[in-house]
């Protein structure tokens, strides 16, 4: 299983979108309901399946889902990681 994998299950569980589908070019743009709230509830997520912290910044610098599979591969993560 691909990280990409446990990051399409966790946005299908914050969008409430079992069937979503994300790749590494995906914007917020791309996803319906994708807001600032979501947002938010989305790095939350991320946070607790991975046992990491993003900083404000690296919060703020993710463009697509590529931007932050290489920030969670930075902070060591590796699939099959998620808490979940």
């Amino acid at each position: 299983m691909a990280l990409l994998d446990d990051v399409t299950s966790i946005f299908q569980e914050v969008f409430d979108r079992p069937t979503l589908i994300i790749s590494e070019a995906t914007k917020a743009a791309d996803v319906e309901g994708w807001d600032s709230f979501a947002h938010i509830n989305l790095i939350v997520a991320l946070e607790e399946a991975f046992g990491v912290v993003f900083t404000t910044r690296e919060v703020g610098e993710m463009q697509c889902v590529g931007d932050l599979l290489r920030l969670l591969a930075e902070k060591g993560v590796v699939s099959g990681q998620a808490r979940r």
